[in-house]
């Protein structure tokens, strides 16, 4: 869902435009932050069976004392932000607080619900038995969390943890070292440690935990980062959940309505500096409306952030890529794509000390750029036309399924056609990224692009065990088919095979 999430741990203890602030990593050696690892990892291996037997109460109101902390610190979390990556208030507002307080408010008001047996239709075959599904946390889990929504995608899967009756052990980001250190700051004010502790530091830290034998881990990063931590997983057999990324789509057709198409995908591309694993990745349009829709997301563009280079980099409402190392792999995306034939038709203004890029179109990038190969995570977006709609969809047949896929269309059979011959982690018909913020949809990505789906119910699943409990009577048929076999058992089994599969 980020790039590179371990890598670029490493790789920021180099960089020394990263403002950092004092970590637990930093008060000592390796060894002993292992050995305080080791600590808190026992201190919750024991504590699981206490968790696991708390009530629907009790974990609600885990829940809420979360959420009335972060309503309570909204200011804190916003200067937070600001001082990680500028991030305008407002959409730390939209896209931290209110999904966090989303997530909790769903949660808390439904736990109970879910973690009753859910029981099942009788089979005929075993008509004298009853099943029910059980739910049962996983136990000691841990969340690894990335940098570009620092608070919500750290915190939601803390909810669903918290919800099923597991405990957690929490590794943000060092990258945004402000938000780390205030989500540190709530973990201890309202969690014993034995409960719920948070880790601090860089990629020795994030190793470190990965060695430990988890009962679940909830990874959001990159595809190439998922891998290591499934790899790293294996070694105790533990289950994961992997929201990644991908280049993720966005389709306009002909008979969409270009005005309405061109504000939901500027917003949706240029929030949070495109640094956002959801944001389209590239766009297909159709020929016959590319010019048109074009010159409409220019106009959006000016709409939103100014008129001009000067005033789009003095806007408050656009956020600053996150370091430098970020930045300088952005330009030289950018640079290399205009070197192979790509024109930039709007923006393309940097300024490397202000980690600036702005938002920026390309046109007539050829496929092997390096913009059309990899995922951008950042404010560039690539635009290609197509003649017909199977051309654009063999495009992305082509490529990694993506974490989601966008249709702007008023045609209903493009929309069947579209959902029936592609396949994405979710999909938006006439709008870009809201699908992550309706509580009653799973998110999450599909092979390449993520494995496991979380959010509201899905969440909570993903952090229990659905275990399969069945009661039998005493007076069963069963038992006329019990050893030793004679003709009766033969008759009693042909008669169940015909009839009763």
């Amino acid at each position: 869902m980020t790039t590179d999430s371990s890598q670029q741990t490493a790789a920021s203890l180099r960089d020394p435009t990263d403002q950092r602030v004092s970590s637990q990593a930093d008060h000592g050696t390796s060894a002993e932050v292992g050995r305080r690892i080791e600590q808190v990892f026992r201190a919750q291996r024991e504590n699981r069976a206490s968790m696991a037997v708390t009530t629907a109460r009790q974990r609600r109101q885990r829940i809420r004392r979360l959420a009335r902390w972060v309503k309570g610190h909204e200011k804190e979390i916003r200067q937070a932000q600001f001082d990680d990556f500028r991030k305008p208030a407002v959409e730390v507002d939209l896209t931290e607080i209110f999904p966090v307080q989303l997530e909790a408010g769903h949660a808390a008001k439904a736990v109970g619900k879910w973690m009753k047996p859910k029981r099942v239709a009788r089979s005929l075959a075993l008509a004298s038995a009853s099943g029910k599904i059980y739910y049962e946390p996983r136990g000691t889990t841990l969340i690894i969390s990335p940098w570009n929504y620092p608070l919500n995608l750290t915190l939601c899967p803390l909810i669903s943890a918290l919800a099923a009756g597991c405990t957690a052990i929490l590794k943000p980001s060092e990258m945004t070292p402000h938000t780390s250190r205030l989500m540190a700051e709530m973990v201890e004010e309202l969690f014993a440690e034995e409960e719920v502790a948070l880790f601090e530091g860089a990629a020795d830290v994030a190793i470190a935990l990965q060695k430990m034998p988890f009962d679940h881990i909830f990874f959001t990063g990159s595809p190439a980062v998922g891998k290591l931590v499934m790899k790293a997983a294996a070694e105790h057999l533990t289950t994961v959940t992997l929201e990644l990324g991908g280049k993720s789509p966005v389709i306009v057709d002909r008979s969409a309505q270009l005005t309405d198409a061109a504000k939901k995908i500027v917003w949706g591309k240029f929030l949070n500096q495109g640094q956002t694993c959801i944001a389209p990745d590239y766009l297909l349009v159709d020929a016959v409306v590319r010019d048109r829709l074009v010159q409409e997301m220019t106009d959006q563009i000016s709409a939103y952030y100014g008129k001009t280079s000067d005033r789009r980099q003095a806007s408050k409402d656009l956020a600053r890529i996150v370091n430098r190392r970020h930045y300088e792999r952005l330009q030289k995306l950018l640079d290399k794509s205009v070197a192979t034939g790509g024109k930039v038709i709007y923006g393309g203004t940097c300024d490397p000390d202000d980690r600036w890029i702005e938002p920026t179109l390309l046109a007539d990038v050829p496929d092997d750029a390096p913009v059309m190969q990899e995922e951008i995570f950042g404010p560039i977006l690539p635009i290609v036309p197509y003649d017909d709609l199977d051309e654009a969809l063999r495009r992305i047949r082509s490529r990694e399924k993506p974490l989601a896929l966008y249709l702007f269309t008023s045609d209903d059979r493009v929309t069947e056609r579209v959902l029936t011959e592609t396949s994405a982690g979710g999909t938006c018909i006439n709008d870009v990224a809201i699908h992550f913020l309706h509580p009653n949809l799973p998110f999450g990505g599909v092979n390449h692009s993520g494995h496991g789906v979380s959010h509201g119910y899905f969440g909570f699943r993903a952090f229990s065990h659905e275990r399969a409990v069945l009661r039998h009577h005493r007076f069963s048929a069963l038992k006329l088919l019990a050893p030793p076999y004679g003709w009766l058992q033969k008759l009693l089994t042909k008669l169940t095979v015909r009839f009763l599969s």
